[in-house]
């Protein structure tokens, strides 16, 4: 795959927290599968729906998937689809920008307008 941005939902205060120690490990289940999971924009709204689905004060990551090589592998997943997935710790510095994920009044998150993504 040759995307240049990756995306990861992760909820606030775990951001918060990896800014504080200066680096991300990832969610309990990231941890659990020992890689932090990310989704490339074509993929970043289903991936949201079934694993975020109704969940408040999330926020998301974007990262240039260049700056995470080595460690940043694309694997099958879902149908066979390639998603990144990141075999260490995320640092901020990787991190581009970071947005509030809210939720519409139809409990679906709303994704930032610049990313051109459709719901």
């Amino acid at each position: 795959m040759h995307e240049r941005f990756i995306y990861h939902l992760c909820r606030s205060a775990e951001w918060e927290a990896a800014l504080a120690a200066g680096s991300y490990t990832g969610s309990s289940q990231d941890r659990a599968d020992r890689f932090i999971h990310f989704s490339a924009p074509g993929q970043l709204v289903a991936s949201a729906a079934k694993h975020r689905a109704g969940q408040k004060d999330l926020v998301l990551l974007e990262v240039e998937a260049e700056r995470l090589r080595p460690a940043l592998v694309w694997e099958p997943s879902r149908g066979g689809a390639l998603f990144p997935h990141l075999y260490g710790a995320l640092k901020p510095a990787d991190v581009n920008r970071v947005w509030p994920l809210p939720l519409d009044d139809d409990g679906l998150h709303r994704f930032p307008d610049d990313l051109g993504l459709a719901a």
